[in-house]
């Protein structure tokens, strides 16, 4: 099935569905959504570490106090 398909088909079961299960199904894509982003970060974490792009607890303690002056 062609994307266009699958999104035409989707519209089709959203413009049949009663407000609680269209309010249920607005939270999953919505929490799909949030856990793809959490998952990239993750990702993109894990590559700093390989590439041992690091700071250390008194560095981060430096910065943070360099943003509040």
């Amino acid at each position: 099935m062609s994307t266009l398909e699958l999104r035409q088909e989707m519209l089709d079961m959203i413009k049949n569905e009663d407000d609680s299960s269209l309010k249920n199904l607005y939270q999953l894509i919505k929490s799909y959504k949030q856990q793809r982003q959490l998952d990239k970060m993750i990702a993109e974490g894990e590559e700093d570490i390989k590439a041992g792009r690091l700071h250390s607890q008194s560095d981060v303690q430096k910065m943070i106090e360099s943003w509040v002056k």
